[in-house]
């Protein structure tokens, strides 16, 4: 049987850090699919649509790696695709605090599905999607951040 995870996030936008935790889970599952949340409350600075385009772009060599958007609970997405893994990226201890609360959760409403968490390597956990945004838009050059070949300003545009 297939063993098939889904990355959720806002991807706003992605980072060199998604990347490399992308290709830890790589050697755990045989199939990703990054899910990009779409929440109508929260302010983005990329389109849902350029969000998936960049992703595309980032993992376009990855042939079990799909990408694709979603609205709504992860967890249904997960029973919507018939999958019993989500995988989250930690950074911090922050990150790890924050993450397994919404584990805890979903464990609890979908105890069917399990939560993995699979730490960045050291030379990314100082990036965060946040820390990106902020560069962006204060003029920066946030290029050392993202894959390589991601032109972000590309995607501001769509």
């Amino acid at each position: 049987m297939e063993k098939i995870a889904v990355f959720p996030g806002s991807f706003d936008p992605f980072t060199s850090g998604h990347l490399d935790v992308i290709h830890s889970a790589l050697k755990l599952f045989d199939k990703i699919i990054i899910a990009v949340g779409v929440n109508q409350q929260k302010i983005s600075l990329f389109s849902p649509k350029a969000r998936v385009e960049m992703i595309r772009e980032a993992v376009k060599d990855l042939h079990s790696v799909e990408v694709c958007s979603y609205t709504g609970l992860t967890i249904d997405f997960c029973r919507s695709k018939d999958i019993r893994f989500i995988f989250r990226g930690i950074r911090t201890t922050t990150d790890f605090e924050l993450e397994q609360v919404i584990a805890q959760v979903n464990s609890k409403m979908a105890p069917e599905i399990q939560t993995i968490f699979i730490p960045s390597g050291p030379k990314y956990s100082f990036i965060s999607s946040t820390v990106v945004r902020d560069v962006l838009l204060n003029g920066g050059d946030a290029g050392c951040m993202v894959p390589p070949g991601l032109d972000l300003n590309k995607y501001l545009k769509m």
